[in-house]
């Protein structure tokens, strides 16, 4: 039984991540963090009381973590202290930020991804393989879509992408298109153009749920690791 921690766990992510992890018989929900500002601290859900205080991620296995870069480094921090595993699919962070996450690597194991939906991480691989093989004569165009609640843009999901097509080609991708409307969960999209033809890989989420998962998948990938940081490509790899 894992005993797991949800930060965030009144926003949309956090509360679709505790119902799921409740459903499920190989978590043991033990801690509900919110910031103190929020007016449903100090209620209940399911029974387990929502809290501030990080000294209740002691005794956890792991945090799963959807929120602000700033709150994610404060958690992370708390994580180290007390020995607690962590999922991250927090997006925003800054350069010196990701190095924070890297070094509490050597000394807690870490899944930390752009995206934790499997489908998204099945679109990553499909973009590696189309930017090794159109290499010449084809420009690389994206375009992300989300709600108007979310502060990055581009999306993480999108700038990943991006450093796919760079790292497979060497091509630079110049042009990322974001759009910010109504209550859009995620929908990006590549596509390689030249002269004859336009090859585009898509991927369109439909709700929150596949994020959730994904999260509940690598919090499970988590349970045999000690230190080390990893990906979704790695969580899916090992199933």
């Amino acid at each position: 039984m894992i005993k797991l921690a949800i930060s965030g766990c009144q926003g949309r992510m956090g509360a679709r991540i505790a119902q799921l992890a409740l459903a499920d018989r190989k978590f043991t929900v033990k801690t509900l963090l919110e910031h103190e500002e929020n007016p449903k601290v100090h209620e209940t859900i399911n029974g387990i009381p929502i809290q501030t205080q990080l000294a209740g991620l002691k005794g956890c296995d792991v945090l799963i973590e959807f929120t602000s870069p700033e709150a994610t480094i404060e958690h992370l921090k708390a994580c180290v202290q007390f020995k607690v595993k962590m999922v991250i699919g927090t997006t925003g962070f800054t350069p010196a930020q990701v190095r924070q996450i890297k070094r509490a690597s050597s000394k807690i194991a870490i899944v930390f991804s752009s995206n934790m939906s499997v489908g998204v991480n099945i679109v990553f691989k499909l973009t590696e393989l189309a930017a090794q093989k159109a290499v010449k004569g084809y420009s690389v165009k994206m375009t992300e879509a989300h709600h108007i609640h979310k502060k990055d843009a581009p999306s993480g999901t999108a700038k990943t992408l991006a450093e796919i097509v760079e790292a497979a080609s060497g091509v630079k991708v110049a042009d990322i298109k974001s759009i910010r409307e109504g209550e859009i969960v995620g929908d990006h999209s590549v596509s390689f153009e030249s002269a004859e033809d336009v090859i585009t890989i898509s991927h369109h989420a439909k709700n929150r749920d596949i994020f959730a998962k994904g999260s509940l998948v690598a919090a499970k990938f988590l349970d045999t690791k000690k230190k080390g940081l990893y990906n979704m490509q790695d969580v899916l790899e090992s199933k």
